[in-house]
């Protein structure tokens, strides 16, 4: 595997005709599973906030996402995902960079970044961007009971 930079890298917003790629990417990179990994949810949140479902391409193939979502309080950053083969090239920094800067345009002073307890190497990837590891657990409710807690948060 190379490391050096994808030079082509185009970031952009995903729409409605992304979402089975999205959901393709997310299986491809092994991003932790939850229980609105699935169309009718990502399809739901491009329709409600076009703007917050960052795809990185390069040749014409998405090759990574970024939620970057802002609630006129908080940022937030998850579903950070970047397929195995292009890792290490820039790739995640580009997306939370870009990120950040819409996040900045909306108002947004503080931003808080999502990540698996179990996740190391995304632990060590934000870290390695300047985030802070911040004491605080996460709670989750799912509002339909027929949904796996399992499977994560919603």
């Amino acid at each position: 595997m190379t490391s050096d930079p994808v030079t082509d890298l185009t970031i952009r917003t995903a729409t409605v005709t992304d979402v089975d790629a999205v959901l393709a990417l997310w299986a491809g990179a092994g991003a932790h599973p939850t229980s609105t990994d699935d169309a009718p949810s990502v399809t739901a949140l491009v329709r409600r906030d076009p703007d917050a479902l960052l795809l990185a391409e390069t040749g014409g193939r998405v090759v990574g996402t970024l939620m970057a979502t802002w609630d006129g309080w908080r940022g937030n950053m998850y579903r950070l995902a970047v397929l195995p083969d292009i890792r290490r090239r820039g790739v995640a920094a580009a997306l939370v960079s870009e990120g950040e800067r819409r996040l900045t345009a909306l108002g947004c002073r503080r931003v808080t970044a999502l990540v698996a307890d179990a996740d190391d190497g995304a632990a060590d990837f934000w870290a390695g961007v300047d985030y802070v590891r911040y004491p605080m657990k996460r709670f989750v409710h799912n509002l339909d009971p027929g949904l796996d807690l399992s499977l994560g948060a919603c």
